[in-house]
């Protein structure tokens, strides 16, 4: 044998006798099966049923006709003006500050975004209008979850004196 390969066989058996007293106690096929190492096959514990929203929340958005939705918020001052502030912090950069579809980022828009005292907007349900400001439409972004609910109910209200 040369040389060279006594030296490596050397190195073989030196470095197993040093490295075996390291891993004589790991039982890799166990571990493999400890709980902590398949977190993703744990079962799950029962869901408590008074957790689980019945009113509101997204899905009940959805699965709902727009048309019956009914605003809880009364037309008043105070709500007309809590939309305004909805409007002016969410809408007014497409709709514009004169609630005409041309805001600065609309007027990029072809067509431009829904003039707000337009006769085909005012004619649409408080139920729909909402629907639309959470749930998007054409190129209307999704706002469900940016807006409260009481906010949109609120821009409901600001649309509607845009009527007058």
């Amino acid at each position: 044998m040369t040389s060279r390969f006594r030296i490596a066989i050397w190195i073989l058996v030196g470095t197993s006798v040093l490295l075996f007293p390291l891993t004589e106690g790991c039982d890799y096929a166990r571990m493999r099966n400890q709980e902590n190492v398949r977190t993703h096959e744990k079962e799950m514990p029962a869901m408590d049923s008074r957790t689980i929203p019945v009113q509101g929340g997204y899905n009940v958005l959805v699965n709902a006709d727009p048309a019956e939705l009914k605003n809880p918020l009364p037309l008043n001052p105070e709500t007309v003006h809590r939309g305004w502030l909805a409007y002016a912090y969410f809408c007014i950069q497409c709709h514009g500050p004169y609630s005409d579809g041309n805001g600065t980022v609309g007027q990029s828009f072809a067509p431009l975004p829904s003039n707000l005292k337009d006769p085909a907007v005012q004619e649409q349900t408080d139920g729909e209008l909402y629907a639309k400001i959470l749930l998007g439409f054409g190129r209307h972004p999704v706002l469900y979850t940016t807006v409260s609910e009481q906010d949109a109910w609120a821009a409901v209200n600001f649309i509607r004196s845009l009527k007058k």
